[in-house]
């Protein structure tokens, strides 16, 4: 079959530019499910995702939407190609028996994928979620603030309105981390991040690859773009949904900063256990259709990226002058 022959460089390209296309799209999505996410019951700022939407470009500017996108944007590339390359590289091993990959053998793929890609997703989160729940923090401080004014000055409206504190960038909390911290402070969160990105790669790959075989019109064929397309779609929103309680935890636990009377916590168990006695189990699908909104397009358009070989097509053209 001609699909086993990509090579590595094809494949890392492939992943980055699926991986760029997909962020740009659905950034926004994303940003209101980190802050739903995080908002407890101390202080709830959103209703829903579009209500979090409109309040952030209310207060932000339409920019505001993809406060954190640059972190995303430079870091997607190597993450989604190491996962993609590394769930074909498992599949590959496993299978050089000739036979049909088992179900469990699909799962071992996917399981050693979602390992390979916290290397860079683990920072990349840390990063992206400060600058995304930055707006929420301002926003709650700003309104207490007033309150409090208010209180203090018999009702009458305040004239002078304090001055917005400055918003941190990657490059400073980089910094801060690395100064503070060392590496480790990167990679705070990083248990959690496997527990839900392990289970996720598990449930997804094995589900794409069959809802794709499913509409191969034969073995030696490759499936058509737009069932890879929904095939991703369907499996990434399900393996999306599945794991939502392990991205809540994961949230909280690598934001630094929380809102008034908020929670704070010391392991993934600690939260957990927090987030059910306080705010009941249903926090633990906080954001869940965010985010399956958020990765259904994000894996159907990898997918269809990776197997309409734009990077073959681009390495060819590259080859053509040598040849």
């Amino acid at each position: 079959m001609a699909d086993k022959q990509i090579s590595l460089p094809a494949k890392l390209i492939n992943g980055g530019i699926a991986g760029l296309i997909g962020v740009t799209c659905v950034f926004p999505i994303d940003l209101a499910k980190t802050r739903l996410q995080n908002q407890q019951n101390g202080q709830r700022m959103y209703a829903s995702m579009s209500d979090c939407l409109i309040k952030t470009i209310r207060s932000e500017g339409y920019f505001g939407m993809y406060r954190g996108a640059a972190v995303n944007l430079t870091l997607v590339t190597p993450e989604k190609a190491i996962k993609l390359a590394a769930n074909d590289f498992f599949r590959h091993q496993l299978s050089k028996d000739g036979q049909k990959l088992t179900l469990p053998k699909e799962m071992l793929a996917g399981c050693g994928a979602g390992t390979c890609q916290v290397i860079v997703t683990t920072p990349m989160e840390m990063l992206k979620i400060q600058l995304q729940d930055a707006g929420r923090i301002a926003a709650q401080r700003k309104i207490l603030a007033a309150q409090a004014q208010l209180s203090t000055q018999g009702g009458t409206q305040p004239s002078v309105e304090a001055p917005a504190a400055p918003r941190p960038t990657a490059t400073q909390l980089t910094r801060d981390l690395l100064r503070n911290h060392g590496i480790a402070g990167l990679y705070k969160g990083l248990g959690a991040t496997l527990l839900r990105d392990v289970p996720f790669s598990i449930v997804y790959f094995p589900l794409f690859a069959n809802l794709n075989q499913l509409g191969r019109p034969s073995s030696e064929e490759k499936s058509p773009f737009y069932v890879s397309f929904l095939a991703g779609c369907v499996a990434g929103s399900a393996a999306a949904v599945a794991v939502n309680p392990c991205d809540v935890v994961k949230t909280r636990l690598q934001s630094l900063e929380r809102g008034v009377n908020e929670d704070t916590y010391s392991g993934f168990l600690d939260c957990a256990r927090k987030i059910w006695r306080h705010e009941g189990p249903s926090a633990f699908l906080k954001g869940a259709y965010c985010r399956a909104l958020v990765i259904a397009p994000l894996f159907g358009i990898a997918q269809v990226v990776y197997f309409l070989g734009i990077a073959e097509s681009l390495l060819g053209l590259l080859q053509e002058p040598q040849a």
